[in-house]
């Protein structure tokens, strides 16, 4: 059995690290794309009574992570990743990914948040992008030029979606933190089954069920009292 040379491992195991690295910075809280000001429909269902509890929140995000914008998100991310040399092909995705936005929130939210990264890149050297780039397109392109692996840009961004509703949902509820890192525990395989899923998806393939969660989003543009922007 043949050994790697002791270099060699130094250097894979320093790259692996950065590209962690890199993937918690940009896909922290703390990065500023402004995503705490969005709920995703997620105040109206709360609103509604259709979100009232740990189980119900579960059950919510499980549907909108595999059969709404969580798998539509990372086909367009993935395709992204693969195309971030390519500016012509990144302008048709980023097109794309805007056209499959359910309602006026919905395609504020995703455009918002891209605009926000872009700028946010700066200092990690962001590829050539349309001025109007949806989040997922931003971060999948991004992660692509730095040759961050595809697989884990995917579990990583849904994750961070997973995430941000949950704290969402902690204030709307409201829900205990503990209550709400059990559900992000349960979601873990939710989560990896969507990554796994879309890695042979075509874009051809975008498109899903979860209609009450799109209701929801187009519902809260008209709901009275609004602390969240969607």
């Amino acid at each position: 059995m043949r050994r790697a040379a002791a270099g060699t491992t130094t250097m894979t195991t320093t790259t692996t690290m950065t590209n962690g690295l890199r993937l918690l910075a940009w896909l922290s809280p703390a990065f500023p794309t402004g995503a705490f000001a969005y709920s995703h429909g997620l105040e109206w269902a709360v609103e509604t009574g259709d979100v009232r509890d740990e189980a119900t929140l579960r059950s919510w995000l499980a549907d909108v992570l595999a059969n709404g914008t969580g798998r539509t998100d990372t086909i367009l991310l993935r395709h992204a990743h693969r195309a971030a040399r390519d500016p012509a092909a990144l302008a048709d995705i980023a097109e794309r990914a805007l056209a499959t936005a359910a309602g006026r929130e919905r395609h504020n939210e995703a455009l918002a948040q891209g605009q926000a990264f872009v700028l946010a890149a700066a200092p990690w050297t962001m590829p050539p992008v349309p001025r109007e780039t949806p989040y997922a397109v931003a971060v999948g392109a991004l992660a692509g030029a730095h040759d961050i692996p595809e697989d884990d840009t995917a579990a990583a961004y849904l994750q961070a979606f997973a995430s941000n509703l949950i704290s969402a949902a902690v204030r709307l509820v409201p829900l205990g933190q503990t209550a709400g890192l059990r559900v992000l525990a349960a979601l873990e395989p939710v989560i990896l089954d969507t990554a796994a899923e879309t890695k042979i998806a075509a874009l051809d393939e975008i498109g899903g069920c979860a209609f009450r969660s799109d209701i929801a989003a187009m519902r809260h543009e008209t709901q009275y009292t609004r602390l969240f922007r969607s």
